[in-house]
This record gives C-alpha cells, structure tokens and sequence, in this order.
C-alpha cells in the first residue's frame, strides 16, 4: 500500500538530498618529517596517494588493478593507505598496471596531500556544499567521492521520492544504515556525502560518529535557498508564501545534531577553495588525534608488562 510520511515541514523534501557545492578549515599536511622513521612514513603514505589518484584517474576499481598487476586487494589498500612497504619489483608491476612508472609514482609522492585514516562524512542540508566540495575535497586527497542518498536509491532501484512513497521513512532508514555500514565495511578511505536528514535517526548518526571522521558544512538559510536555486530548482518555494520560514525553522531543529560533528566548516563565510582547504585540516586533525591516540594506548599497554 502506499503511504505518504510527513517529516519536519515541507522544507525537508527539498533541503534533506545531497546536492553539489563547497568546503573549509585550516594548518597544511603532511607534517615536516624529523625522524627516519617519520620520513618512511610520510614517503609510504605519500606513494599510496599517488597510486589511488593514478587509478581513479584511470577509472579502475581495486578489484581491477589487482587483477591487472597480479597482487591480492588486501595488498592494495595496505599500500593506498600507506601501511604497506612494496618493494621495487612489485612497485613496478603496480605501476605497469596503471600505465605509468615506479619512477613517476615516487616522484608525485611528495606532492600528494597525505589520505585520510577513514571514511570523511560530510553533513549538512541540501545546499551546504556537500557534492560540489565533497568532490573537490575528494580529489585533492586522491580518494573516491561517493554519495550515500545515490547509493541507497541504487540499492532500491527507485529514486528516493518513489522509495518514500512506497515504502515510508521507516524502510529508507533501515535501507540507509544497511548501505552506510556496507561501504564502511568495504571502503576503506572516502569522502562521503551523507544525505540532510541522516542526523535525525540516532543508530545510523551514531555508526557515522563512530567510524568516520564527521564534517557539518554549515551555511546560513539564505545560501542554502540561492544554491538550490541556482541548480534549477525552484520548488522549495514555488507557490509557498512560508518556504523560507520553513527553511531558518527546518536549520534550528537539525542544528544541535550537526553540532554533534567532529568539525564544522562555515561554507557562508569563505570561498570554494578556502572551504576545501579546511576541510582537508580537518582531515589532518583527525589523523594526528588518531595516532595520538595509537601511541597512547601503546604507551599504555607497555607501561602494564
């Protein structure tokens, strides 16, 4: 039977879907290397950058350049995430793969901005910027940019409008988590835009928390109202003396769940470029506190013997 399912106001239908726009924060990365042991690293994880860009620019899964070069996936992601320590000759077979050279990988090492330790989801309503600098975020980083709402209308095999039609909210949100704890489970690396209402179910916000490094793209209801304008939609407030009321009511009942965000980029107060370069901070930010925390627990887990 279909069944209609009303949600925060009529805002919500056009403000909750992921839509294509841009990011920020701050501090560059890698880090000066000091040590040996520090320049191994950063050179490991560099090549890794490198050899994901180079396949995503050649359009090849990792299941594809696996098969190509004769290694296992297991092997790959330990090298695209930079724990793998390749030698020359399998280099060589990697780089053949992806038509290129060992020689040229190493040497766009350094200048790969060093990838992120997990899945980066961004949130926002529709008009943040989540697609337009998600994408760009994705690129400088040298890693896939996926977006969950075409994720889960694939997995339908409807778009979302005909899902909740159908369905109810009840059955995309079950679909929703079901797909985000898949591609954490498969993805390694990312940058994921998440669809605007994915903060109101408290198990699928709290696994996004919890595994993934969480960015609030924030913007201000007038440029959330421009951007979605500017993609040609002029639904939100066709016909509807009360659509921007809507839209400021619709921000202050998600704001205290998107301030449950790790970071948050104003993407009203700065430009594309400046909004991506944050966002890459926050990345970096969340690297450092990851191997941080590493050593700590190492540091304590020696203290016990």
């Amino acid at each position: 039977m279909i069944r209609k399912v009303g949600h925060d106001s009529d805002a919500f239908k056009y403000y909750s879907a992921s839509l294509r726009h841009t990011v920020h924060y701050s501090s560059s990365f890698p880090e000066p290397a000091a040590t040996r042991e520090e320049k191994r690293t950063a050179l490991l994880r560099g090549l890794g950058a490198a050899v994901r860009a180079r396949r995503t620019a050649c359009g090849l899964t990792l299941k594809a350049l696996a098969k190509k070069a004769e290694v296992s996936e297991r092997f790959l992601v330990q090298l695209e995430t930079g724990e793998g320590n390749i030698s020359v000759a399998r280099l060589a077979d990697v780089a053949d793969a992806l038509d290129t050279t060992g020689a040229e990988l190493l040497s766009k090492a350094g200048d790969v901005r060093a990838p992120p330790r997990r899945i980066v989801s961004l949130l926002g309503l529709r008009g943040a910027g989540k697609s337009t600098l998600g994408s760009m975020v994705a690129r400088e980083l040298g890693v896939p940019f996926l977006e969950l709402d075409a994720m889960v209308a694939a997995e339908a095999g409807m778009g979302l409008s005909t899902l909740f039609e159908i369905h109810g909210e009840a059955y995309f949100r079950k679909l929703e988590r079901d797909t985000l704890r898949k591609v954490l489970d498969e993805v390694p690396v990312a940058v994921l835009a998440t669809g605007g209402s994915i903060v109101k179910d408290r198990d699928t916000f709290a696994l996004l928390k919890r595994r993934t490094c969480t960015v609030w793209l924030k913007a201000s209801a007038k440029d959330h109202w421009d951007r979605v304008v500017a993609q040609g939609d002029v639904r939100p407030m066709k016909n509807r003396e009360n659509a921007m009321s809507e839209l400021k009511a619709l921000l202050r009942t998600r704001k205290p769940l998107y301030t449950q965000a790790e970071h948050v980029v104003d993407t009203s107060a700065t430009g594309p470029q400046d909004a991506v370069r944050q966002v890459i901070s926050a990345v970096a930010a969340d690297r450092r506190a990851e191997k941080k925390l590493a050593a700590d627990a190492a540091e304590k887990k020696a203290g016990a013997r």
